[in-house]
């Protein structure tokens, strides 16, 4: 499985979330993006062609030629609108022949006129994970810099 998103933050998060989730598992997850070393870099990539890794998350890196998967059955793409047409056009060339799944927490209208027309399947998720905690808004007056005030009494 290759999890691709279009940030290093997101990366990261994601990385870190598959690798609390796995724990009890025998699973190899693998993170390919810029904090990244060039060495480590090829490694994931060594492990990625030999079948080693079960997953990796990456950025635009894991569309790269450098990137050969022994055997991806799926992809997650993570917020597909923010990628490129270039991304886009090898995200494609993949389509034909591993699963894909796209993530989005803001459909564009485009992507959400084809999933209500039934050209693209979409699946909502509704209920909020068991241990989500709310959103708590803090409102704060904003205060005006001192140089601002200063220049508008002069």
């Amino acid at each position: 499985m290759a999890l691709l998103a279009p940030t290093t933050i997101l990366t990261q998060q994601h990385y870190h979330t598959l690798k609390e989730r796995f724990v009890p598992y025998p699973m190899q997850i693998g993170l390919l993006n810029r904090f990244r070393s060039a060495e480590e870099c090829k490694d994931i990539q060594k492990r990625l062609q030999t079948g080693e890794l079960d997953i990796v998350v990456g950025t635009h890196q894991l569309l790269s030629k450098q990137v050969n998967f022994r055997d991806l059955g799926l992809l997650v793409i993570d917020e597909e609108q923010r990628f490129g047409v270039n991304q886009k056009e090898k995200i494609k060339a993949l389509k034909t022949q591993v699963d894909v799944l796209t993530l989005s927490a803001t459909p564009i209208p485009r992507t959400l006129y084809m999933a209500l027309s039934g050209v693209r399947e979409m699946s909502l998720i509704t209920t909020p994970p068991p241990a989500r905690r709310p959103i708590k808004p803090i409102w704060r007056p904003m205060m005006s810099k001192p140089s601002a005030v200063r220049s508008a009494k002069n």
